[in-house]
């Protein structure tokens, strides 16, 4: 496996890993490392046979949203203080991952993203040693990361779950998400990649990109302002993937959801999107996050935006301070 400079600069690296093919060609998904004070264990791919002791230092492997992919150098950094080496996961057609002969964001089951999580976290328990896993996804990857940990329960692979404003539920009132999905799955059988007339509004990148009125900078081409079309087979994957939980998983490992205290929806009269979720209903989040697992702690952020990470002082000091104050209770490592 070659390890590459990552295109954040010094300190990340990335790794490009095989998924084979699917029927728009080849697949490939990338996991972009943190390099902390410790060297890592050698070169990924092969476990050096003389350590065979896991590393006293935690690992958190990162899930990205929809029209999304890694670039939170400061969630790196907070980690990393905290005593955790830190990894993420560009999924397959998103960001780093994405090719030319692929339609971006596309899949037709949630559970295509299974392999590429089973492989980062084998590379991150076996080949650089790690004993202990925080799980942390974000919208998409929220309902990724849940339903991967409970198809995991039982093998020890992952030790808790954070998730940043988990997309558990469509944002639509309850006609319209039953007609959305209704729609969506009649159009996958033979007409998977029909535009659906939904998508994020463009407020929502506005508000945080620094070219416009943020102060974050990331990659137009992979998080495009107006962002990328909705398609009927992924929406009646998310949906599928949704209603599964909704009937209740099993994940046998602390979780942590976090969301904003309220959601705004961006209308032609509604432009002040700042202070607020502006992408998914928070209420829903708050609903279904018992259906996770047995062992669930919802925490609200006032003036959260939708990727809580992102969001603007003092909301974003209250974030980290709620995911040290957890993971200190849940999960104690020891810098190593």
């Amino acid at each position: 496996m070659d390890v590459t400079a990552d295109v954040l600069g010094p300190g990340y690296e990335a790794i490009e890993l095989p998924m084979g093919r699917d029927a728009e060609g080849e697949v490939v998904a990338t996991l972009v490392r943190r390099v902390g004070s410790r060297p890592f264990r050698g070169a990924w791919g092969v476990v050096p046979p003389q350590e065979t002791e896991p590393s006293r230092r935690g690992a958190v492997l990162y899930l990205h949203g929809f029209v999304d992919y890694f670039f939170q150098r400061h969630l790196a950094d907070f980690y990393l203080a905290l005593g955790f080496d830190f990894y993420a996961l560009d999924l397959r057609k998103y960001g780093r991952s994405l090719r030319p002969h692929q339609t971006p964001n596309y899949v037709e089951s949630l559970s295509d993203y299974f392999p590429e999580i089973d492989e980062a976290v084998r590379i991150v328990r076996d080949v650089d040693g790690h004993g202990t896993l925080l799980l942390n996804g974000h919208s998409t990857g929220g309902l990724i990361a849940a339903l991967w940990a409970d198809k995991a329960k039982g093998e020890g692979l992952v030790d808790a779950v954070f998730l940043n404003s988990p997309f558990l539920d469509i944002a639509e009132p309850l006609v319209m998400r039953k007609l959305g999905a209704g729609l969506a799955r009649a159009l996958r059988p033979r007409f998977p990649k029909a535009k659906l007339p939904a998508g994020v509004s463009d407020r929502y990148p506005r508000s945080i990109h620094r070219d416009h009125e943020g102060e974050w900078d990331f990659d137009l081409a992979w998080k495009p302002i107006l962002g990328f079309p909705v398609r009927a087979a992924w929406l009646a994957a998310v949906r599928r993937g949704q209603l599964h939980l909704h009937k209740g998983l099993d994940v046998d490992v602390p979780v942590l959801v976090m969301a904003s205290t309220r959601s705004v929806r961006p209308t032609r009269k509604v432009l002040d999107v700042t202070g607020a979720d502006a992408v998914l209903d928070v209420e829903h989040m708050a609903r279904w996050a018992p259906r996770i697992g047995r062992h669930v702690t919802l925490v609200r952020i006032d003036g959260g935006l939708h990727d809580l990470v992102l969001s603007a002082e003092p909301a974003r000091t209250q974030v980290f301070a709620e995911l040290t104050r957890w993971t200190n209770a849940y999960l104690p490592v020891q810098d190593a």
